[in-house]
């Protein structure tokens, strides 16, 4: 066990930043949408998008979109992470090793229901890519994201942006750009006046290629523009009067995050069983299961942490990587 520099004091995360539990919260709706179908075995309509307009709207919002705002989170909760427990111990790194050990194995157990979860391929890519980087300076994590990203754009692999998302996070997070959010608003007006015309070429490209399958070489670009797009967009929604509205709804879903991730799965082999998902030829059960799960788990989360400090597996997760009882209920 790391040897904590003050053993009294109970191990502390870092800072919660809302904007970030919030867009974790929306990217996860959104990957709750991709799995119905995923888990569902629904077939992919394939063929002109003019033909299937719907297929089209649901690839464009749902398809590789999510996924990465996701893992990009994951590159600055590390960060972040790594920070706050360099202040608790004097081998933060061995901390962090165990905590990505324990999330292989969650991940390892989720595959039981979900075949394509990725919480495993979070915890390798982590162990060989964001621990090594950790010793990096920022620049260069910078710069090894760039070509890691252009490499994994030539092989049309979703799970190979994987690594570049996971270090341009560990970047963004080294520059100070999570705590210094609300200074940023020029800044983010200027990158969505750079974001909306980059997605609307990509998604009129993704239109002439197609839906289905067939049009992934166009999906899987494409989706890291609308990724960048979405992001901005709503950073800066979060600057406006819906600050409140969408971070009382997205906020707690997102600290809740692993929780309702794999929970998502058991609720999904419900409707399914409900619905008959998989035998449908259209994408409206898909987003009505998707929007359900979606209220039930903020609901759930809402109520949560009232309560609690942590969500039910957040908190085993932190118990395993502290290797101690660490205190749940808000009243401690």
């Amino acid at each position: 066990m790391a040897h904590l520099t003050d053993p009294v004091a109970q191990p502390a995360g870092p800072r919660r930043i809302d904007e970030l539990d919030a867009l974790r919260g929306l990217a996860l709706l959104g990957i709750v949408m991709f799995n119905i179908v995923q888990m569902t075995h629904l077939t992919r309509v394939s063929g002109p998008a003019g033909e299937h307009l719907g297929a089209y709207v649901w690839e464009l919002l749902f398809v590789q979109r999510p996924f990465p705002i996701f893992s990009l989170l994951f590159g600055i909760s590390f960060s972040l992470f790594l920070r706050a427990a360099a202040r608790r111990t004097d081998r933060p790194r061995l901390v962090l090793l165990r905590r990505l050990l324990w999330l292989g194995l969650f991940g390892a157990l989720h595959t039981l229901i979900q075949p394509g979860e990725v919480l495993k391929f979070y915890a390798v890519f982590g162990l060989v890519v964001l621990l090594p980087a950790s010793y990096l300076s920022r620049r260069w994590a910078l710069g090894l994201c760039i070509v890691t990203t252009l490499a994994a754009a030539l092989t049309f692999n979703g799970l190979f942006i994987i690594p570049g998302l996971f270090l341009l996070g560990l970047a963004i997070a080294e520059y100070g750009i999570p705590d210094t959010l609300p200074s940023r608003g020029r800044q983010l007006a200027l990158a969505l006046a750079v974001a909306v015309p980059v997605a609307a070429v990509m998604g009129w490209l993704q239109f002439r290629a197609g839906v289905g399958p067939i049009a992934n070489y166009r999906i899987l670009p494409a989706g890291l523009a609308f990724a960048f797009l979405f992001t901005v967009g709503f950073l800066l929604l979060m600057r406006t009067a819906l600050r409140r509205p969408l971070g009382a709804l997205l906020s707690p879903l997102g600290r809740v995050a692993l929780t309702n991730y794999v929970a998502a799965s058991f609720l999904i082999v419900a409707g399914d069983g409900l619905l008959d998902i998989g035998s449908r030829s259209s994408y409206g059960a898909v987003v009505g299961l998707g929007l359900a799960i979606g209220v039930v788990q903020a609901i759930f989360s809402v109520l949560w942490l009232r309560s609690f400090r942590y969500g039910p597996l957040e908190w085993l997760w932190r118990c395993l990587t502290w290797w101690q009882r660490v205190p749940i209920s808000r009243a401690r």
